[in-house]
């Protein structure tokens, strides 16, 4: 009979607590490890792990699969970067609490922040559920292949309890805050993880209307903040414009946090109109950790990118009025519309933003938007840009993007930076990485499903910082991912491989760890497409 369910042998074993790594057996049994060393006795099952690493499972703290976590066992993309525990419900836009009455609304806010097509959440979603307890309930009766965290959504809290003069920006009375309080207070105890709200103007529903949690004033946010105290657990999580005042904005999560006595982070980009905000928002999060306010940044370890393509759900002409009439043509058929010289003429004289509404489509540069390439390209060059290229050869941005649109037979993406960019580099990301108050997130993953795909940045990190130009030991870069993200999302069971801990454990082959080139599957309910990669090393 064997003394272990899983040993895994003679790897050099990177713990998580950013500790130089060590040779070292990791046994295994009834889910925990059990021991780290030299593993005399025997496993059930054994992996050879020589000349690779062993590290913990990846904790990912930014996702969206609230949706994806009710139908599907498998949590991909993510699963598949290493990725064993995800935080979901970020954004404020979730599924619960919900009363049947109200479950387009939030149907439509999903479907505009995140991407998710409302006919595949029709599909999928089960409403097994009206409180983020029943909620809860729902997703633990599913098997699935990674650990799902839910953080209580404040639209669906604002709806629950507002209904229309939610949607309506109205101002929430004493008795909506009681009520906001304890809803918050029962999720806490039924094991929410916490609390999300936006106040980005970026995050609407595709008829054009803003999240009802856009205006909500500091007094019903610190109400829910004190629904958090009174349970004892769970952190807010907030993503703003941090306009027209970042500092007056900081200041008002700052009083939050200490009047809620519970850990917030906050989404930390570079956008390219405001390029230097994030220098001050920075230098506010560290004052308030070296006071021992716990405010920390979440950044991406590069830029925030979306993939525009034929295939796609968006390129840069899907608002045009003459590109509306042949969207609905097979690819093949629809690239040839397009090569037509008179159809080219049409759509690039028209207004590309003139039908589309998609929320992020604002953004939107000439300046920013790249060949993606294969082997992907994720730190292009500024001088790659379609604005540097139509410069040089006297044409416009429009016939550059336009004519490269329809390199491959329309099948290769267009890559645009949305934000953390505005330098033409990753300096940045590079910044924060350095910063051990700051946490590597916002991937996304279960969002945007065929417009962004940076559900890989586990991967992509390790490869770009860490292998390719060697900035960053492995050691560092696994503590940001493992014991760091596990800590501030209160995951106190894992993270670090240790006697005793969850038995999330990840065998990597270093040298071969990578991503391939972004493809196009039809594998949601209702045949729903989203953008999906291979990965290798795992």
């Amino acid at each position: 009979m064997s003394d272990h369910d899983l040993v895994i042998r003679g790897g050099s074993v990177v713990d998580g607590t950013g500790r130089a790594p060590f040779d070292a057996d990791v046994a295994i049994k009834d889910g925990k490890i059990v021991q780290i060393g030299a593993v005399p006795g025997t496993g059930a099952e054994e992996i050879d792990a020589s000349g690779k690493l062993v590290t913990p499972g990846f904790v990912d703290i930014h996702t969206h699969y609230d949706a994806q976590a009710v139908w599907d066992q498998h949590l991909a993309p993510s699963a598949w970067h290493g990725v064993t525990t995800v935080v979901m419900g970020n954004c404020g836009v979730g599924f619960a609490p919900c009363r049947p009455a109200d479950r387009q609304r939030l149907i439509e806010l999903m479907e505009g922040v995140e991407d998710i097509p409302d006919v595949v959440m029709h599909e999928g979603l089960t409403w097994e559920w009206e409180s983020f307890g029943e909620y809860l309930s729902a997703l633990e009766r599913k098997r699935r292949d990674v650990d799902v965290c839910a953080l209580l959504p404040h639209a669906a809290v604002r709806v629950f309890v507002m209904g229309d003069r939610a949607i309506n920006l109205e101002n929430a009375n004493q008795g909506d805050i009681a009520q906001m309080r304890e809803i918050a207070r029962e999720a806490m105890q039924a094991g929410a993880f916490g609390f999300s709200t936006s106040r980005s103007i970026s995050h609407k529903t595709l008829k054009g209307d803003p999240t009802p949690t856009l205006q909500a004033q500091e007094d019903e946010l610190t109400g829910i903040a004190l629904g958090m105290k009174d349970a004892g657990s769970g952190m807010l999580e907030i993503v703003s414009e941090w306009a027209p005042d970042p500092h007056a904005e900081f200041a008002m999560v700052r009083r939050i946090t200490e009047t809620g006595g519970r850990p917030t982070v906050f989404t930390l980009t570079q956008r390219h109109a405001r390029p230097e905000v994030w220098r001050d928002l920075l230098r506010h999060a560290d004052q308030a950790a070296a006071d021992g306010v716990p405010i920390r940044p979440v950044f991406g370890p590069r830029a925030t990118g979306a993939l525009l393509g034929l295939s796609g759900s968006q390129n840069p002409f899907s608002g045009t009025r003459t590109y509306q009439t042949i969207a609905h043509l097979p690819l093949p058929e629809r690239v040839a519309r397009m090569r037509d010289p008179e159809i080219r003429k049409k759509i690039l004289s028209e207004d590309p933003k003139e039908f589309n509404k998609f929320p992020l489509f604002h953004r939107l540069r000439w300046d920013m938007m790249f060949r993606f390439g294969n082997p992907p390209i994720y730190a292009p060059k500024k001088e790659d840009s379609f604005a540097a290229i139509a410069a040089r050869e006297g044409r416009t941005p429009e016939e550059v993007t336009y004519d490269a649109l329809l390199e491959s037979d329309g099948t290769d993406f267009i890559y645009t930076t949305i934000s953390s960019y505005a330098y033409g580099d990753l300096s940045m990301a590079e910044t924060l990485l350095h910063n051990r108050n700051c946490i590597m997130g916002l991937g996304d993953g279960g969002a945007h499903v065929a417009f962004i795909l940076d559900a890989g940045f586990q991967t992509w990190m390790l490869t770009h910082w860490g292998r390719t130009l060697n900035k960053f030991s492995p050691e560092e870069l696994i503590r940001r991912l493992t014991s760091d993200t596990a800590s501030a999302a209160g995951l106190h069971d894992r993270g670090i491989l240790r006697a005793g801990m969850k038995a999330d454990v990840n065998v990597i082959d270093w040298d071969r760890l990578g991503a391939g080139k972004p493809y196009i599957a039809h594998d949601l309910p209702a045949g729903g497409k989203r953008l999906l990669q291979e990965v290798y090393g795992y």
